[in-house]
C-alpha cells in the first residue's frame, strides 16, 4: 500500500487569511481555497515544496462535539486519499459544510479529490467553472 504523502497543517490566522484572496471551488460538501506559495513564503515559513492544508468548522454546523467529528472526517480524507492529488508549494483550506458528517466517507474523499484536481476547470462556453456570470440588465431593461 502507498505510504500517505506528507501533508503540513496551516495553524495561524494570517495563513487561513492569506488564502482567502485565492481560488474558490464549490461543492456541497465543503468549500475548498486554494494559493498557491511564492517561493519566498516556502522559504520564509522553512517547508519548502510541501503542500499545506487547513480546516474550517463554522458554530453553524453544530457544537463542538459535531465540528470535531466533521474537522476529523476531513483530515484523514485528505491523509490518506486527496493528499496525494495536491500540488507542491500550495496552500488548501477546507471549509466544512453540514453535510461533510452524513455523507458517506467514499463520497467525501471522491469529492476533495476531485475538488483538488479541478483548478479552474472550463466549462463548454469557455468560461472558467470558478467565475461568476456577469449581471445584466433586471427584466430586459
Amino acid at each position: 500500500m502507498n505510504k500517505p504523502k506528507q501533508i503540513l497543517r496551516l495553524r495561524k490566522r494570517a495563513e487561513f487569511l492569506a488564502l482567502r484572496n485565492g481560488e474558490k471551488r464549490r461543492g456541497p460538501l465543503f468549500l475548498l481555497e486554494v494559493r498557491e506559495r511564492t517561493e519566498e513564503e516556502s522559504k520564509a515559513a522553512k517547508i519548502g515544496e510541501k503542500p499545506r492544508a487547513g480546516f474550517t468548522v463554522t458554530k453553524k454546523n453544530g457544537n463542538a462535539v459535531i465540528r470535531n467529528r466533521i474537522r476529523r472526517r476531513l483530515r484523514e480524507a485528505v491523509r490518506c486519499h486527496a493528499g496525494r492529488d495536491m500540488a507542491p508549494s500550495t496552500d488548501y483550506v477546507i471549509v466544512a459544510r453540514e453535510q461533510a458528517l452524513t455523507a458517506p466517507f467514499s463520497r467525501l474523499t471522491e469529492e476533495l479529490s476531485r475538488r483538488i484536481k479541478a483548478k479552474g476547470e472550463r466549462r463548454g462556453d469557455g468560461k472558467r467553472r470558478t467565475e461568476r456570470p456577469e449581471s445584466g440588465p433586471v427584466n430586459g431593461k
